[in-house]
């Protein structure tokens, strides 16, 4: 006959007599203890299924002793950042034996609350609000404050017009600039007309003169 109980968040195949280690319990060395998260019990061929546990179903054990397991080294290194740290752990242990494993444990007592304490609660609560009604009643009944008249706005006074531009400095540069571009033409063609009658009468005084 053999059974999967579940001790502390481990589950484990035990059997009459057995030896194990499970996590550190409580309770001192020598004292009984019961598991009655049995899974699974198998009597003979008879296999019982829990869903999840089987109903009145435990397995005891006997605290034998409490250890500490072996060390184990955590090491832990970044490359290229020089970073190396080491560190050990230890865990604790309690071995347990097994001394029986019963199919028809009595049921541990459900605790339920008492029915009377739900109407007492309504009572209290019940005058506490009929006091706050008459309450709200007061309040509702006052007169609202009257409102206070919102001032006049202020009219915003009128933008003053924008200032015209002068069109009239532009008008007259341009009419100096085209003026006196016309006026400088005729007098060098006066200069020009001076000149060559000379050079032609000079040369009539040089023939008379042959």
């Amino acid at each position: 006959m053999y059974a999967i109980v579940d001790i502390a968040g481990q589950q484990f195949k035990v059997v009459k007599n057995q030896k194990l280690y499970v996590h550190r319990l409580e309770g001192e060395a020598g004292s009984e203890v019961s598991f009655d998260k049995v899974l699974l019990i198998d009597d003979g061929g008879k296999v019982t299924v829990g869903t999840p546990v089987v109903e009145q179903a435990a397995v005891s054990a006997r605290v034998v002793e409490h250890v500490k397991g072996d060390k184990v080294l955590v090491f832990k290194k970044k490359r290229r950042k020089g970073y190396r740290k080491l560190n050990g752990h230890r865990q604790y242990f309690t071995q347990i034996e097994i001394t029986g494993i019963d199919t028809n444990a009595p049921k541990k007592a459900e605790v339920k609350a008492a029915p009377k304490a739900a109407p007492k609660a309504a009572e209290e609560k019940a005058p506490a609000a009929k006091a706050a009604a008459p309450k709200k009643e007061a309040a509702a009944k006052k007169p609202a404050a009257p409102k206070k008249e919102a001032a006049p706005k202020k009219e915003a006074a009128p933008k003053k017009p924008a200032a015209a531009k002068k069109p009239a400095a532009k008008a007259t540069t341009g009419a100096k600039s085209t003026a006196a571009k016309p006026a400088a033409k005729p007098a060098a063609k006066s200069t020009t007309a001076a000149k060559k009658p000379a050079a032609k009468k000079s040369t009539e005084g040089d023939k008379s003169a042959e």
